[in-house]
């Protein structure tokens, strides 16, 4: 690892920021991003500068309090000082191994003129691909009851969000439009201005804060709009805290967004020691057949869950390489309502036609194991009494992952206290508190998180590198019961909005595209070779091949790119993207020297040109091209598809043909 602070620079910045009495102010590295920061009778004020163009108007900063004074008026700047930091770290797993971490910083001290005189520290890092800025201080115990932090974007933009607190989580269908249409949207949200430019609001290392949404109040000027606890507190302080880095990434390209690591370089180095037990990889499991309705998570005579089934699922991820096997409905609990009683589960106590020894045994001699699932249906209590147990159960299992779930209508996270019951939000304080819980003891068994139904990502795979996934959007199984499915373009809009978080367990790989007789009311509306396509173009460290074995191997040719691909890389790169319209990436696997490209369009049909300079210079490859067909459709004919072969290298270009609702996955094998 390598790490440069320079003293000179900040001797240099810290004599000039003295010399303004109530301002403070910073650039990026290279200059183009300012933030000046100002303080006075009415406040704390900051506002962000592109090139001497406004990026974010002056906005407020501050908190109000649970029987206490704001901290909002007659403020000022009393002491600030600047420094520089660069430093290239590596990566356990990821999108690449290693990352630079690049900034200017400004630490600025805003006390109170008068009253009792409190004070916080401003800390904003900038980047050359965007900003954090946080609060750092102590107001001993205290109920922040609003977070007053405002962003008022300067210029008319037009925004892709989804809405905050109409339903219990993430997974809604992108909107575009207007700026200054949006009324309360969950974080990243991005936007691109009349000018031309790309700007995403998100927050970096959430921990034991409440996640912030963003609430239009006027105009383009958004406040900070905190999950409150069941009592109406926002975040319950004592002593001293640190809220999580308000963010903001701005390029001028789209694709500038899909290659930013500003959200991982705001967040604490890896705190776990030794993480190489982390284990990336691809899985398959008992769970689409589910969502099909040919099991049930229950018991009865569709259960998935059983010995027997489980051990073909194990032989089949034996025979093709797969790392795992997911079993969803193994344990007690799944009869009922379960979905609406959120005490019901069982974290140890197996159905009696689950053999879980007799199947961990099974998993062990054929090189895969089984992966758990603990599916909490918003009893965070239940699961917390139950959890170290459970993790105890697994580590005696050989399970090394395990998928969590928190499914629960908004402000329904049932949390006990003192016998009695109340009501939170997954993305409030208490959850934030939760999920570290979980990590923690997690890692004491060497066991990796991957979340359902979470609270959302800010990058702290960095600090806890076994959170290794999660899903916080719309995934695959809203095309199985979803009202609508996914439409094409979904697809295409999340590369720029939910994936800048980090990591999802999309769950793709669908083969049978239309299930006409389990589902016939819904259906996938992508083409075959974007199926294949989603698997470089919407990262996770763990890859599920989600569709049932039988279809797969009705399928063996373009089963194969399954096969091939890897989870884990060494470099990526975004070559095209247009929101919600098309995103092209090409990866590097780690420890090899093959490239994996995945491009993949809305409903329009398009051809797309690239270059293929990112391949290594002086080798030739093998580009194995899995594209859609002359005459594929995803509505009418989207098994068109086309497998071929020919030589390249990094002085060819290509084109990248994209049927409407299509895709096309490459492997270029190094020769």
């Amino acid at each position: 690892m390598h790490r440069n602070l320079s003293a000179l620079l900040i001797l240099v910045f810290g004599l000039a920021s003295a010399a303004w009495a109530g301002t403070a102010s910073v650039s990026s590295p290279d200059g183009k991003l300012t933030v000046v920061l100002e303080a006075g009778a009415d406040g704390a004020f900051y506002r962000i500068d592109r090139g001497g163009k406004a990026v974010v108007a002056p906005s407020k900063l501050g908190f109000t309090f649970r029987g206490q004074a704001p901290f909002s008026e007659d403020l000022a700047v009393t002491d600030s000082s600047t420094s520089s930091f660069d430093e290239t770290w590596e990566q356990p797993w990821g999108e690449r191994q290693f990352v630079r971490n690049q900034y200017n910083e400004l630490r600025a001290t805003v006390a109170e003129a008068g009253g009792a005189k409190r004070f916080v520290t401003l800390v904003f890092r900038l980047y050359d691909d965007g900003l954090g800025f946080r609060y750092e201080g102590d107001f001993g115990k205290a109920e922040i009851m609003d977070e007053l932090t405002e962003i008022s974007v300067a210029e008319p933009s037009t925004a892709w969000w989804i809405p905050s607190r109409e339903f219990n989580r993430y997974e809604y269908i992108y909107r575009e439009t207007p700026l200054d249409e949006v009324t309360i949207a969950h974080t990243p949200i991005t936007f691109r201005t009349e000018s031309g430019l790309y700007v995403s609001l998100h927050e970096a290392a959430l921990l034991d804060y409440s996640g912030m949404s963003l609430l239009r109040t006027d105009g383009q000027t958004f406040k900070a709009d905190l999950s409150p606890w069941a009592d109406g507190a926002k975040v319950k302080l004592d002593g001293t805290f640190k809220t999580p880095w308000r963010t903001l990434q701005i390029s001028e390209a789209a694709t500038g967004l899909l290659d930013s690591n500003l959200i991982l370089n705001l967040n604490e180095p890896n705190k776990l020691g030794d993480v190489s037990w982390v284990e990336p990889g691809k899985y398959v499991g008992i769970w689409w057949g589910m969502h099909l309705a040919v099991n049930t998570w229950g018991s009865g005579p569709k259960h998935g869950a059983t010995t027997e089934e489980t051990m073909k699922y194990l032989d089949f991820a034996s025979k093709y390489g797969f790392k795992g096997v997911l079993v969803e409905g193994w344990n007690i609990g799944w009869d009922g309502d379960w979905f609406n009683n959120w005490n019901l589960m069982n974290f140890t106590e197996a159905y009696p036609d689950f053999d879980f020894p007799k199947l961990s045994a099974y998993a062990k001699e054929r090189g895969v194991r089984i992966i758990g699932h603990h599916e909490t249906s918003g009893g965070v209590t239940n699961y917390e009494n139950q959890m170290e147990a459970a993790f105890d159960l697994y580590e005696e299992m050989g399970v090394r992952q395990v998928k969590t779930g928190y499914v629960a209508d908004a402000g329904e996270i049932a949390r006990e206290e003192d016998g009695k019951v109340f009501f939170e939000w997954h993305d409030g304080q208490w959850m934030s508190r939760h999920h570290e819980k979980v990590l923690v003891e997690a890692a004491k068994r060497k066991i990796s998180i991957n979340s359902h139904e979470p609270i959302k990502d800010t990058g702290l795979r960095r600090t806890y590198p076994n959170w290794i996934s999660r899903e916080g959007a719309r995934g695959m199984e809203y095309n199985a019961w979803g009202s609508p499915p996914n439409p094409p373009s979904h697809t295409a809009t999340i590369p720029f909005t939910r994936m800048l978080s980090g990591p999802m367990d999309f769950t793709p790989g669908i083969f049978d595209l239309h299930y006409e007789e389990e589902q016939p009311d819904n259906r996938v509306q992508t083409t075959l070779a974007k199926q294949l396509a989603l698997y470089v173009v919407i990262y996770s460290p763990i890859q599920m091949a989600a569709d049932l074995p039988e279809n797969y191997e009705a399928r063996m040719d373009a089963f194969q790119f399954i096969r091939d691909v890897p989870t884990d890389w060494s470099e990526s790169k975004a070559l095209t993207g247009d929101i919600g319209k098309h995103a092209t990436f090409a990866r590097k696997e780690r420890g090899g020297d093959d490239w994996f490209l995945g491009s993949v369009t809305n409903e329009d049909a398009r051809t797309l040109e690239i270059s293929l300079d990112f391949l290594d210079a002086g080798r030739t490859y093998e580009a194995q091209i899995y594209r859609d067909g002359d005459d594929a459709d995803w509505d009418t004919n989207p098994y068109a598809m086309v497998i071929e072969k020919k030589q390249v290298t990094a002085a060819d270009s290509m084109k990248l043909p994209l049927a409407a609702g299509g895709g096309i996955a490459i492997r270029f094998k190094a020769l």
